[in-house]
């Protein structure tokens, strides 16, 4: 089949990340496969808007947005779906940066017409040069990367990865679009989940439709040494846990957690298991990686409890929008 086209959105927040801004929409300019278009959405930064109008006012395969909604990833992404042109919606981070076939990849996934989303794989390019010793490849998830546990190659899945992923434009029209209420809004606290909560509302509003990941399509994500520390390792988990509250009362406990029980029945103590038997045998980082995992699941579950109980307290308040299709939703910066 001929080649799909595709609309880029890469949501941008801060000047702090400019050099990986530009390096990202570069990559996404190198592809094999050439995207439609562009569409960088600026998420309430008024000087970042203008900076990033200059570098890319005269160049058509870019469009410049101002987030339309509220602060947050969610809102910004919407504003992507609504004024997209291309019949793929493909997302990526503002810190990574696509191998040269991502994209190309992403699209033979949608040769099957049931498909309906095509997530690939996230690999962590560690600022400090390489994993840290204690890091376990279980939780790569921490740093927003494919993580220990995802089975290889072209497989189903109940969702994809919100900063390697793409979706059919149909899709939105019958699910909506990004909760806001989910994910990240501008605090410092890093929720994730909205991409979860989108793929469950996205398979009960199509029954048949099938959402895989490619593990060929690549993606590298930038972690900070920041990142790196266990202090974030702990941070990353708790709020976590707290994001699956949310989205076990979005969409029901048995679908919102469904992948996450394989996961801590059967990949995590598998990871216990693997470090003890690396510091049996003298393998360096072995014992930290099992505390790592012990402590993860500790940090996750108590944020779920917490996350639960707010939830069950003060209700919980998602806005899942129609995605329209008139570029008249958003600004468009020239």
């Amino acid at each position: 089949m001929s080649p799909r086209d595709f609309s880029v959105v890469v949501c941008v927040y801060t000047e702090e990340r400019w050099e990986d801004i530009l390096e990202a929409v570069a990559s996404v300019r190198a592809q094999s496969l050439p995207a439609r278009e562009i569409l960088l959405v600026v998420d309430h930064n008024p000087a970042l808007l203008r900076r990033l109008t200059g570098e890319y006012g005269d160049r058509h395969e870019v469009r410049v947005l101002a987030n339309a909604g509220p602060r947050g990833l969610s809102a910004g992404r919407n504003t992507g779906i609504a004024a997209a042109r291309g019949a793929i919606v493909a997302f990526l981070d503002d810190d990574a940066v696509a191998g040269p076939d991502w994209l190309r990849h992403l699209d033979k996934g949608y040769d099957d017409p049931r498909v309906m989303a095509v997530g690939g794989r996230t690999l962590p390019s560690w600022a400090s040069g390489r994993r840290p010793l204690w890091f376990p490849e279980e939780f790569d998830w921490v740093v927003g990367c494919t993580y220990l546990g995802l089975p290889p190659g072209r497989v189903r899945v109940r969702n994809v990865l919100g900063g390697n992923a793409s979706f059919r434009r149909t899709a939105f029209d019958a699910a909506g679009g990004f909760a806001t209420g989910i994910g990240r809004d501008g605090d410092k606290r890093p929720l994730g989940g909205e991409e979860t909560e989108l793929c469950i509302r996205l398979a009960r509003a199509l029954p048949h439709a099938v959402l895989i990941v490619d593990d060929r399509a690549v993606i590298r994500h930038k972690v900070p040494r920041a990142r790196e520390s266990f202090g974030y390792f702990r941070t990353r988990t708790y709020a976590e846990g707290l994001s699956k509250a949310l989205v076990a009362r979005s969409v029901g406990a048995d679908k919102g957690l469904e992948s996450e029980r394989r996961y801590t029945t059967r990949v995590l103590p598998a990871g216990v298991l693997r470090g003890a038997r690396d510091f049996l045998l003298g393998r360096p980082g072995g014992a930290g990686r099992a505390g790592a995992v012990v402590a993860g699941v500790l940090t996750a579950a108590a944020g779920y409890a917490v996350g639960s109980v707010r939830v069950r307290r003060d209700g919980a308040s998602f806005d899942v929008p129609a995605i329209a299709r008139a570029d008249a939703a958003v600004e468009e910066v020239r």
